[in-house]
């Protein structure tokens, strides 16, 4: 399908780009809606998005040892959706598809290395601009130094990859263990980081923009983009202090990592993190919860600076990441796997003026859907061609029904072949796409109700065959094409790369 830009969405909705902010203002509420206030200008949203935040270290998300006062009081303000998942387990994918709205396999946004497919790519931002919104940007969201996508900067440049577009994929018989392990483990420590600094400029621009709003003002849509709990994983002493001795081990039963799909081993050798000392991973462990800790008390700061302010009963807050984080569980780090630990995100949404607060949400869904339930709440006009469902109706009314189904994808680094991933009620399918001609596909299936720790594939026992062949053709369906083909045409796209007309400077 032909991809729609922003000059042609404006000129079906038949303004020019001059007018596309003058939209007449519509109320977002719902006959079935909570609604204890008489206002009927269009809220604020604020979404505050953390990077790489397992959902499973929240006091919210029952975490007894994790100390998140802040999200948990958000938590108990909004509504807490216990199954939500990225697009991609991969910072860039997962942060470009909520972007335009997307799967990353229809954008062509498979890994850190890509943008999307124009500069002026009809998007979230875009269409919220349209519809009366003033959309901001502040911290990071891993866009192209070229690229804001609708977005105006506030709080500094802190966008400034260079996207090549190139990648490349592993041979598949090439499993020997690297000698030693990931130098990433050596940044497991107490102390100052890049991360911190970052993310104070991105509370402090935050901050800043928030005492200067008045409830007069246009409507925002705000992003703060935070960077942590992501590695390095370097927190002040007195962060890791609390969790020293207290995290459990990973749990990894005799013969689970040998049992494992081939894009799995893949990821444990490309990345180095094999046999990793159990002292490093304990370690790690608990700095993170530690960094957790201390990102919860930055994201703090914004809420109590929201709550003070003019703009505070009219504005959604939303908590989310772009994906989770592997801690070491399945003898995985970082990301890039549909582990729940990587693909499962926590999403919170709290409007204590339209939701009554304490409220959960168990069934499945997905960043697409709250790039749509964003859009419907302030009354934007989304693609056409765009994937996900608004959740509006949904957080209005528990009873409503829900389609309780979600998708990732990845196609990116350290792998043999690109895989997706589909959830539907209590199962979990991914499937891996043939690497070669010498070999094929492999199939993974979870029954997250009586395995939650994802450990007894399913996929090879006759009586689930039915089960897999229909959710199978559910993905297929819902990406638009069968993964086999979906991979090609990502190693067609790596292959070129981009024709950006400069070249990189040295150290940029």
């Amino acid at each position: 399908m032909k991809k729609q830009t922003r000059r042609e969405f404006l000129k079906a909705m038949g303004l020019t780009a001059a007018s596309a902010g003058t939209l007449p203002i519509l109320s977002s509420c719902s006959s079935t809606a909570q609604v204890t206030s008489a206002k009927t200008s269009k809220p604020n949203i604020l979404v505050v998005i953390s990077d790489e935040h397992n959902a499973g270290v929240l006091g919210c998300y029952g975490n007894e040892i994790a100390r998140t006062p802040n999200l948990d009081g958000l938590a108990r303000r909004g509504i807490v959706f216990e199954s939500c998942y990225c697009n991609s387990p991969l910072c860039v994918p997962s942060r470009l598809a909520f972007t335009s709205g997307k799967y990353i396999s229809r954008v062509g946004a498979w890994s850190n290395n890509c943008w999307l497919p124009s500069a002026d790519y009809l998007t979230l931002p875009r269409i919220m601009n349209a519809a009366g919104y003033e959309s901001i940007l502040c911290g990071k969201m891993h866009y192209d130094r070229t690229r804001r996508y609708g977005f105006t900067e506030i709080g500094g440049n802190m966008n400034k990859s260079f996207k090549a577009g190139k990648g490349k994929r592993r041979e598949a018989d090439d499993l020997e263990p690297k000698p030693g392990i990931s130098g990433r483990f050596k940044a497991f420590h107490p102390g100052e980081s890049g991360v911190l600094r970052h993310d104070r400029k991105v509370t402090a621009g935050t901050i800043e923009f928030l005492k200067n709003r008045n409830a007069a003002d246009k409507p925002f849509f705000l992003i703060a983009g935070y960077v942590a709990p992501h590695f390095p994983l370097i927190v002040p002493q007195e962060y890791w202090q609390p969790y020293k001795g207290k995290v459990p081990m990973p749990v990894i039963p005799e013969g689970h990592l040998e049992s494992q799909p081939r894009n799995y081993k893949h990821l444990r050798i490309g990345f180095n993190v094999e046999d990793a000392p159990d002292d490093i991973v304990r370690k790690g462990r608990e700095l993170y919860y530690g960094l957790t800790q201390w990102l919860d008390e930055e994201i703090g700061k914004v809420l109590k600076t929201l709550a003070d302010s003019e703009v505070a009963e009219n504005t959604i807050v939303i908590y989310t990441t772009d994906h989770g984080e592997n801690m070491g569980e399945h003898g995985l780090w970082w990301k890039n796997c549909v582990y729940e630990h990587a693909a499962h995100v926590p999403l919170i949404i709290s409007w204590p003026q339209r939701w009554r607060g304490g409220q959960r949400r168990n069934k499945a869904c997905s960043l697409l859907d709250l790039a749509q339930t964003i859009a419907e709440l302030g009354t934007a006009k989304t693609g056409g061609d765009w994937n996900g469902d608004s959740m509006v109706k949904w957080i209005d009314n528990p009873k409503t029904k829900w389609k309780d189904l979600a998708v990732s994808e990845y196609y990116g680094h350290n792998i043999a072949s690109g895989f997706a991933m589909i959830r539907m009620g209590r199962y979990k399918y991914v499937y891996h796409a043939p690497a070669d001609a010498n070999h094929p596909a492999e199939c993974e299936l979870y029954d997250l109700q009586a395995d939650p720790g994802e450990f007894n594939n399913l996929a090879d026992q006759k009586k689930h065959e039915k089960r897999i062949d229909a959710m199978h053709k559910v993905l297929v369906k819902e990406i638009g094409e069968v993964p086999d083909e979906t991979e090609q045409r990502c190693r067609a796209d790596y292959a070129k790369g981009y024709l950006r007309g400069q070249t990189r400077k040295k150290g940029s």
